[in-house]
């Protein structure tokens, strides 16, 4: 097949996905903002952010992913015209992330005693809790904002979540100017500053996405509240049993991440910032992955449901090509900033010379990460949830993060061999996943001819 025929999609592939890129970005530039001005403070300060979001980041895998079943519900719904059943799903949707909003802060709060227990310098721990007793409150804020973006995504109303997070950043950034330097009238809270601005910028973007809904009048309908009679269990039941594979698969690749953050806070103060640094360049480009694995979802279910299986793999194997040859461009930057880009987020020697290496491993990876991200969407894409879900545990769990600590703790490379196993894991998830959708679409292909 020419290769004309997969860049082709390109551009529709592109279309679908950068409204999702762009609201996944947004959150990640929350983070970036945190971490570039409080880096400013210094290495320990930097180094507490990332220890206190390493406990975050677990528990917000875990959440969002439940929310992740709204959307195709709502599309249903939107697709027949039903506006009741959409009402009553979404509403679902909310009543779940809510409370899943509330255990996730109070699961922060419970276990936050354990970075006392984790081999962590004790000054960063001093630092991270109180940014950590801020930040589990902002859970809340954020699934109720969750929910509504899954809500208008599945009513092809994108571009409200994209302006809610453009919102949220530009107000974090003044409230982190404010409250960590102490300009003006206001005092120095340094990383206390920088949790109420993140925290103050998610009540505004659930609080964004509740006008947009009660004033827009293709959604304003869906906003009418159902009585406490009307909520149905199997509703409940339903949104759970589609969300949480997806909610493990989130979490097993997370978990293995923040895994590298607590062997990197091992090592000391210098690996953990550095260790910071990369993730989160790594964490930016990685929204494009997460926008085109959307994309994936989308397609390869339209064309299962056409019980078109030979164009499903010519168009998913267009994404494959188009995230590989993006990724690739990413690690090309990688390779040759290395050097400037951790200047951006601090100024000690030892960090930025630490984090360089880092970016060495991080550009290779991007191209796993990448291609994982997406045969994983396009696997959701057949609804098959399962045993990808096993897969993405074997690899991360039982080839990747094994890796980590032998060449990080044992064999002496430090931060950048606990990178190398992190490469190792990815690499492995995406060669196991596209085998799956591989063996998969083929006799998908088989059984069609094989009864026609």
């Amino acid at each position: 097949m020419r290769f004309s025929n997969y860049t082709k999609e390109f551009n529709y592939n592109l279309k679908l996905a950068y409204p999702v890129m762009i609201g996944q970005l947004g959150h990640v530039l929350v983070g970036l903002a945190d971490n570039i001005m409080v880096g400013r403070l210094g290495a320990t300060q930097l180094a507490a952010v990332s220890l206190g979001n390493s406990l975050v980041f677990i528990a917000l895998s875990l959440g969002i992913g439940f929310t992740f079943a709204i959307t195709p519900l709502v599309a249903e719904a939107d697709g027949a015209g039903d506006i009741e059943k959409g009402r009553h799903d979404f509403q679902h949707g909310l009543l779940l992330s809510t409370i899943m909003g509330v255990f996730m802060f109070v699961f922060l709060i419970l276990v936050k005693p354990i970075l006392y227990h984790m081999n962590q310098p004790p000054d960063v721990v001093a630092l991270a809790i109180p940014y950590l007793n801020i930040v589990a409150f902002s859970m809340i804020p954020l699934m109720i904002f969750q929910a509504f973006k899954q809500f208008s995504d599945g009513m092809s109303q994108t571009k409200y979540a994209m302006h809610a997070t453009i919102a949220a950043n530009i107000i974090n950034v003044i409230i982190n100017y404010f409250l960590i330097y102490g300009i003006w009238i206001f005092p120095k809270l340094e990383l206390v500053g920088a949790a109420i601005g993140t925290m103050t910028s998610r009540f505004v973007m659930a609080l964004f996405m509740f006008y947009i809904v009660k004033h827009r009048e293709k959604l304003k309908p869906f906003l009418h509240p159902i009585k406490w009679i009307e909520i149905r269990k199997e509703k409940l039941k339903k949104i759970i049993d589609l969300g949480f594979p997806t909610a493990l698969q989130m979490f097993f690749e997370v978990a293995v991440f923040t895994g590298a953050i607590w062997l990197a806070g091992s090592l000391g103060t210098i690996d953990q910032a550095a260790n910071q640094i990369a993730l989160n360049l790594a964490s930016m480009t990685f929204m494009i992955a997460v926008g085109l694995g959307v994309t994936a979802t989308i397609r390869v279910g339209n064309q299962k449901g056409l019980n078109q299986f030979q164009e499903l793999r010519r168009i998913a194997f267009s994404i494959f090509m188009q995230i590989f040859l993006i990724e690739l461009c990413f690690a090309i930057g990688f390779f040759s900033l290395k050097n400037i880009l951790p200047l951006m987020y601090i100024d000690n020697i030892e960090v930025t010379k630490t984090a360089a290496l880092l970016l060495v491993v991080a550009g290779f990876f991007q191209l796993s990460d990448g291609v994982q991200a997406v045969v994983l969407g396009a696997l959701r894409g057949l609804q098959d949830v399962k045993i990808p879900t096993y897969m993405t545990f074997v690899a991360y769990w039982i080839i990747g993060f094994p890796f980590s600590y032998y060449l990080g703790k044992i064999a002496g490379l430090g931060s950048q061999g606990i990178w190398i196993g992190l490469l190792i894991g990815l690499t492995a998830s995406a060669i196991l996943l596209f085998l799956r959708f591989n063996y998969l679409t083929k006799k998908l292909i088989h059984l069609k001819h094989g009864t026609t």
